[in-house]
């Protein structure tokens, strides 16, 4: 994730002050030196700094907490607390206009952040809520621009509207809102054109949009990978035209995430939502208090619930959880278990938002188990289940030496990543067998049971 980095250098700090058991003021501001240091080296910008480490301090020197029973977590809790304020402390929602209105969204931003497919994205959110979105082809210049809308519309299925690239967008977007009366629609989501950089004619066109239709809300999509270009790049469209809210793109790449951090502060508008991925269900709604904990490697827990419940077959999951307890389970359970964490993200997007991981565990210890079970190992897992007989997969104990040389042809994979797997599977059985003593032993209160 984007804070990789700044959530390790977070946990050294914390581990410093941790170690000292008692706290001076003199502690505090190194540790804070500290905190600042790798909030810049994240691109946070330099203002915002500045007024975050004040403000932790302000609240960190007195002698309530120096003198308090746990000083270090204290800290720790204020620094939580701090950059969730910094985030915007609430969460806030696209703002619908009321009864049968239709409430119209003016999507913009430069080139390249990815507006096109996070309008598909935005428009499948909003169907899954109930509402009845439109996509509005109002970007006439890039090439492909339109059949892209097209083709995303299509596999969200969402009616995408579009009059070519010979009409004005302001028009466009008039024809389209006469279309979305007719068709009983009540999102329009106008997708409009970018530039490689801010100019005239594409704020007057934005603006000349805005004039034709009554537009609602006016988001920005912005490449959080552009760092404090972001947070310039949304400071100049909200003094143009005015935006209501930002979304950011890209913010599972290889980024420092200061644009999070900082685009609330300097430009005083919202973060609705983050992209976390090319897929089209790869949108998360932004919550300032969820990304404060797993900038600071305290996981996420409820949004991980969130995930679960949006991804995974409830009664597959008790099925799976019951033949795991007994160490039943076959090749057809461990398919059906890989296509689960696929679905929630996969093993580093689930991984971030356990507590405790990003706490006990430095990047580089992160990695080594993401790297256990990366993209290409889990695609050589499911070609040798995929290349087993309906047999095999039910019952494990037939698997045999010449068994395995025909997997290893059949999943194009060599013989030694056939019997690795086939040992690590039949060592998470015998795990499974052991935990599902330490659970009977859990009713009885000894170990306290597990959720199965």
């Amino acid at each position: 994730m984007a804070f990789d980095s700044l959530t390790e250098k977070l946990q050294n700090v914390f581990k410093g002050l941790r170690g000292k058991g008692r706290l001076s003021e003199e502690d505090v501001k190194a540790a804070l030196k500290e905190v600042r240091l790798a909030l810049l080296e994240a691109d946070v910008n330099f203002k915002v700094v500045k007024n975050f480490a004040k403000s932790v301090e302000v609240r960190a020197v007195g002698s309530d907490v120096l003198n308090g029973l746990n000083p270090a977590q204290t800290v720790i809790k204020i620094v939580n607390e701090e950059l969730t304020s910094l985030m915007g402390s609430e969460t806030t929602e696209i703002a619908y206009r009321p009864g049968q209105e239709i409430t119209v969204l003016m999507m913009c931003g430069l080139q390249g952040a990815g507006k096109t497919t996070t309008v598909a994205k935005l428009a499948g959110q909003m169907k899954h809520k109930g509402k009845r979105p439109l996509l509005v082809a109002c970007d006439i210049y890039r090439p492909a621009a339109i059949e892209q809308l097209q083709i995303n519309g299509n596999k969200q299925e969402v009616p995408v509207f579009s009059m070519g690239d010979k009409t004005k967008p302001k028009d466009i977007a008039k024809a389209a809102l006469e279309h979305a009366k007719k068709n009983n629609l009540n999102v329009l989501l106008l997708d409009t054109a970018g530039r490689l950089h801010i100019d005239e004619d594409m704020m007057q066109e934005l603006k000349d949009i805005k004039d034709a239709v009554d537009v609602a809300q006016t988001l920005l999509v912005v490449d959080a990978m552009t760092g404090q270009d972001a947070v310039n790049v949304a400071k100049s469209f909200d003094e143009k035209i005015g935006i209501d809210g930002v979304i950011l793109t890209k913010l599972d790449g290889d980024t420092r995430g200061g644009a999070a951090l900082s685009i609330r502060a300097v430009t005083e508008k919202p973060i609705l939502y983050c992209g976390m991925g090319e897929k089209l269900s790869d949108l998360e709604q932004f919550y300032p208090d969820r990304m404060a904990s797993r900038i600071l490697g305290m996981g996420d827990v409820l949004s991980l619930i969130e995930k679960a419940q949006e991804n995974i077959d409830e009664e597959k999951a008790k099925n799976l959880a019951q033949k795991m307890k007994k160490a039943e389970f076959d090749y057809n359970d461990y398919l059906d278990s890989m296509s689960q964490m696929k679905k929630m993200g996969g093993l580093s997007s689930i991984l971030g938002m356990m507590p405790g991981m990003g706490m006990g565990l430095n990047a580089s210890q992160m990695s080594q188990i993401e790297g256990s079970i990366d993209d290409k190992k889990l695609v050589h897992i499911e070609a040798i289940i995929q290349s087993m007989t309906p047999e095999e997969r039910e019952n494990p104990k037939l698997m045999n030496p010449s068994r395995k040389h025909r997997l290893a042809k059949g999943a194009g994979v060599d013989i030694a990543e056939v019997n690795r797997f086939i040992k690590q599977f039949e060592q998470s059985k015998k795990m499974m067998k052991q935990m599902g003593g330490m659970m009977k032993k859990g009713k009885k209160g000894r170990f306290g049971g597990f959720p199965f």
